[in-house]
């Protein structure tokens, strides 16, 4: 039986903490950053975790994480 390949796309985007639980970056801290308040462009910088739905999908993308 062959090795799982890895979603390089995935792997770059998520990370698995050793609690099981997966951090991400929140979107749109990109470009247009004029237009935003700086409060919320504070709060986009900070890394959050993936809601417990889409928990299972991103685990598949993930096999060896």
């Amino acid at each position: 039986m062959r090795k799982i390949k890895t979603c390089r796309g995935a792997a770059k985007r998520f990370t698995v903490l050793k609690s099981g639980k997966i951090k991400r970056k929140k979107a749109g801290h990109s470009h247009i950053l004029t237009s935003k308040a700086a409060k919320r462009k504070r709060n986009l910088r900070k890394n959050t975790l993936i809601d417990a739905s889409d928990a299972v999908q991103i685990r598949r993308l993930l096999p060896y994480a």
